[in-house]
């Protein structure tokens, strides 16, 4: 097959086009060089074709670069020579096909060297309760493995403490780290540290820009009204480490794959989360602690910033236009919420550590009407700032009360903004400074059935022997236990959606298994925890549920259910409802 001269020219320049868009000759050249480095003998003078060509296919070039082209011939006789069809063409297969890595692949040193994000490690202790205790968070810098020779390095880390003991050394940690499969040819030590050294510089300087820049914008934020200064704005924000990161660093946009279908059962799965504040050596208010989001994870459990920063990272996963909100609640507690901006300027408030929702309607204190309108359901009471990972904006209203706040974000009268190139420059994905990625979200490991009837069959023994020390008799009804499961799956249901449904079926079902002149009662309650004892202990504190439980009466039947709801991070919802029927003596 032969081509006309203006078509093998046309053809030349295409080939040359995609030759230079992907630097091979710069790339030859590079390889030209470190053979001629490492591989020619002393007494050699010359590298020979052959020898430059072997080099070229061992480190993949010609590989690349007969993947990138693309010779395609259409099926067109080759006795008819007048077809206006092309028969050979050139095409750019990056723009119509998607490359599919074999998995035997991988990216060379250089590359790697590029990737700057560590290895988070998280340590956690877990005592016989099932009580989770963070004891280390470490971020691991892993290139150094790039310039060791076999791929292989051995390392000696001190993990030191968290939160106010983040000065203290808990322990020594060893670790060998290889690389797998071993790269084709590994940088200098003396390269590695030079890129790491670089990026240490690059990132000091950016801090240190935003910082100043921070300051600046604190005093312009003052300058508006002096009693800014008693507001809650809030740019940065310790992490367990104690080190002070912008708060924009703490929120990400997280998708949470298949394990969790909507905004309102990801705000449920926030929910159920344990809340625990951070420890305070001695008195003078709260200790500052913002977990990273996998120390949070890891223990399962955080506090109210902790919550809202996962709420609004994943709201922004599902596409709204999420905001973490700092300021008090009732006795002016500092507290922290998430806020969702709706395209009709509908302002949704989001309380992470119960899943409710409530709407926000502005109120204006001077309008006749104000005193006639009821209170807001929701339980804030101020706010200094919002932001999410692209913005932060202070709240410069004159009064921060939220019931009158104006939500418009818009409005630089009303909130003053960041620029948002500086908080991009710090809390960007890929920034030197930022974090590094959030990890995805683990599937549950708790097996529903399994644990629900294990910590109903242990609630039945507590009972068991508490009455039993009241000289008390235990008669349990199974079918009335079962009757009670269509009203757990209901609460979680409401819960999750806040839609209530299936209680009339329920109390149907109740009504034909109680017999006329019998009394029934049941007592439900909800727990994030699976320990049996710690939930009998606490169920007993609540009068109406001791009634149930110490019975007394003609023909008691007792009942208990137990329904495990698990969501991902193997948290979950425990909800357990004891029941008794017994025959009314008057």
């Amino acid at each position: 097959m032969s081509l006309p001269p203006e078509k093998a020219s046309e053809l030349k320049q295409l080939i040359h086009q995609q030759l230079s868009k992907m630097d091979v000759h710069g790339r030859i050249r590079e390889i030209l060089a470190e053979t001629i480095r490492e591989e020619l003998a002393p007494d050699q003078q010359q590298l020979s074709t052959e020898d430059l060509i072997k080099a070229l296919r061992r480190r993949g070039i010609i590989d690349d670069v007969m993947k990138e082209l693309n010779f395609v011939t259409d099926n067109v006789d080759q006795e008819l020579p007048s077809s206006p069809k092309q028969p050979v063409g050139f095409t750019d297969r990056q723009s119509t096909l998607l490359k599919k890595s074999d998995g035997t692949r991988m990216a060379d040193s250089t590359t790697m060297l590029s990737i700057s994000d560590p290895v988070h490690m998280v340590l956690i202790k877990t005592d016989i309760f099932a009580e989770t205790t963070l004891v280390a968070s470490y971020f691991l810098e892993w290139r150094s493995v790039l310039g060791s020779e076999n791929g292989v390095t051995n390392l000696t880390v001190e993990l030191m403490g968290v939160g106010t003991e983040s000065k203290v050394s808990v322990g020594i940690l060893n670790i060998k780290l290889e690389m797998y499969p071993p790269l084709n040819q590994t940088l200098s030590q003396e390269v590695v540290n030079t890129q790491l050294a670089l990026e240490r510089q690059k990132t000091a300087e950016k801090e240190r820009l935003f910082l100043v820049y921070a300051k600046q914008w604190w005093r312009e934020y003052l300058q508006i009204r002096p009693s800014h200064n008693s507001r809650l704005v809030k740019i940065f924000a310790q992490d367990e480490n104690g080190i002070n990161r912008p708060v924009c660093s703490y929120v990400k946009p997280l998708r949470a794959g298949r394990l969790l279908d909507t905004p309102r059962q990801a705000a449920r799965f926030v929910n159920v989360l344990g809340y625990e504040r951070a420890p305070v050596i001695g008195g003078g208010g709260k200790q500052e602690q913002w977990c990273t989001l996998l120390a949070f994870l890891c223990r399962n459990k955080g506090d109210c910033e902790d919550h809202a920063n996962l709420l609004c990272s994943l709201l922004l996963g599902y596409g709204l236009e999420a905001f973490v909100c700092v300021g008090t609640k009732a006795k002016g507690v500092p507290h922290a919420w998430v806020m969702t901006c709706g395209t009709d300027g509908t302002i949704t408030f989001w309380e992470s550590l119960t899943g409710h929702r409530y709407l926000h309607k502005p109120t204006s204190p001077d309008e006749p009407s104000a005193a006639e309108q009821p209170k807001p359901l929701y339980p804030y009471r101020t706010i200094g700032c919002v932001f999410n990972h692209q913005m932060f904006l202070g709240n410069c209203q004159p009064s921060d009360s939220v019931e009158s706040c104006v939500f418009d974000l818009n409005d630089e009268s009303k909130w003053k903004p960041m620029s948002e190139e500086a908080v991009k420059s710090v809390c960007a994905p890929g920034a030197t400074t930022s974090l590094p990625p959030f990890p995805p979200l683990c599937a549950s490991t708790i097996d529903a059935s399994v644990t629900s009837n294990e910590i109903e069959m242990q609630l039945r023994l507590l009972v068991s022997e508490h009455r039993k020390d009241l000289g008390l008799t235990t008669v349990w009804e199974d079918q009335l236990s079962y009757l009670l499961s269509p009203a757990l799956a209901s609460y979680e249901f409401e819960r999750t959606t806040s839609i209530s449904a299936g209680n009339e079926e329920f109390q149907d079902a109740i009504r034909r298994a109680v017999p006329d002149g019998h009394t029934f009662k049941g007592f439900p309650i909800h727990f994030v925890y699976r320990n049996a004892r710690r939930a009998f202990a606490t169920c007993l504190r609540s009068p109406f549920c001791e009634e149930i439980i110490c019975c007394r009466g003609d023909q008691v039947r007792l009942a208990v259910r137990v329904r495990v709801f698990t969501y991902p991070e193997s948290a979950c919802a425990v909800w357990i409802m004891f029941a008794c029927k017994y025959r009314s003596v008057l």
